[in-house]
This record gives structure tokens, C-alpha cells and sequence, in this order.
């Protein structure tokens, strides 16, 4: 029955809207009106700014972290590898699903990669340091946080199954569902990026003025 219990306020902890109260209390908006409709860190970065929208990643991370290590709560999990690891998952997927599907929003939230990135520092932080590699490798080389968090995603899954050799099974399937979910809550962005018209992070913009700079120079 606890284990029920906290897997609920998982599910609260992880419906906060950050992202949608940061834009109603500062900015008068709904965030979920404007960018991409989409009430997570990526269409905060595009409509808010830098500064808000690392906030709001921060916050969704936290999120994740938080409602994952509510096993705590449970002496016997203290112990027991397999069935922490396991109850873990449960956490953080509860979490992940309140990022959905926020009760305190209407249910309609974000897309939830922060709050799973969150849910994978607690279980398994090296992957989750080198999964940061893999997504700030190609946001430095597209500045698509999209395709960053897609191909982030995937790495996970390898990095899961095959890198770190994870044996709970529950967690090779999470590993697995992972790279799925992100994948399919990603389908308009991936048409998007197909099109070429998939908006860009504003972020790295002096880099790309020296680019276009010596572009210029070169044409001349």
C-alpha cells in the first residue's frame, strides 16, 4: 500500500508544471500558446530565452531526481538491489507521466525528457553523464535540442543493454521503452527536421556569427 502511495506523489511531483507557471507568473502567457504548444524546457529555450528555459530544465531534471529516490522512504528497498532498481523505474515513470499528463495543467504537459533524464541521474548516474555527453555533442553541433534528445535517448539504450550490461530486467525494458517513448513523442519534431524547418535554440549565436563572418570573407 505505500509503495502505492508514494508511486502517486511520484505522479504529483512530476505533474508541476514548471514551465507553465513560470510563463503565467512572469511573462502574463501561456507557454503552451505559443513556440511549439509544448509545455517543456525545449519551447522555453525558443519562447522565454535561455535563462527561463534552463531554469525550467533544471526544475524538470529535479523533478525526476526527486520522485525517483522516494524509495528511500521504504526501508526494505535500502537493501535489496534488484527490487530498488525495479520500484525506482515505477517511480520515475509515474513521474515521467505527470510531466505528460500534468493534473495540476489539464493534463497536457511536456514531453517529459528532463523528468526522465532526472529519473535516470537516480538510478544510474554514469549513464546518465554520458547520455549528457551524447546530447550536448549534438546540441553544440546542431542546436536542435530535439535531435539531441532523440539520439541522447538512443544512446541510453545502448549504453544500457550493451556498455554497462544492466541484468534487472524491468530496467533493459526501460532502457528500451525509453528510446521508443522519446521517439514517438518526438514524431512532429522528426518530420520537422526531414523538412529542414526545425526551429533552432538560441543559444551559440556568437559562433555562428564568426561562421557566417569568415563565410562572408571567404566569398569575397
Amino acid at each position: 500500500m505505500k509503495e502505492v502511495l508514494l508511486i502517486f506523489l511520484a505522479y504529483l511531483i512530476g505533474s508541476i508544471p514548471t514551465s507553465i507557471w513560470v510563463s503565467r507568473s512572469f511573462f502574463g502567457i501561456d507557454i503552451r500558446e505559443y513556440g511549439s504548444g509544448n509545455a517543456g524546457a525545449t519551447n522555453t529555450f525558443r519562447v522565454l530565452g535561455s535563462r527561463w528555459g534552463t531554469f525550467v530544465m533544471c526544475a524538470d531534471v529535479l523533478k525526476g531526481v526527486v520522485a525517483t529516490s522516494l524509495y528511500i522512504l521504504v526501508p526494505y528497498y535500502l537493501h535489496d538491489e534488484t527490487e530498488r532498481t525495479n520500484f525506482m523505474v515505477g517511480l520515475g515513470l509515474a513521474a515521467v507521466a505527470g510531466h505528460i499528463f500534468p493534473i495540476w495543467a489539464e493534463f497536457r504537459g511536456g514531453k517529459g525528457v528532463a523528468t526522465l533524464f532526472g529519473m535516470i541521474i537516480a538510478i544510474q548516474p554514469l549513464a546518465a553523464i554520458c547520455c549528457v555527453a551524447v546530447f550536448l555533442l549534438v546540441l553544440y553541433l546542431t542546436r536542435f535540442v530535439s535531435l539531441s534528445s532523440i539520439l541522447a535517448s538512443l544512446a541510453f539504450a545502448v549504453f544500457i543493454l550493451y556498455i554497462f550490461d544492466a541484468h534487472e530486467t524491468l530496467y533493459r525494458g526501460f532502457a528500451i521503452a525509453v528510446a521508443l517513448l522519446v521517439v514517438l513523442t518526438h514524431q512532429k519534431n522528426i518530420s520537422r527536421l526531414i523538412r529542414g524547418n526545425e526551429n533552432k535554440v538560441p543559444i551559440l549565436r556568437y559562433r555562428d556569427r564568426r561562421r557566417q563572418r569568415r563565410q562572408t570573407t571567404t566569398d569575397k
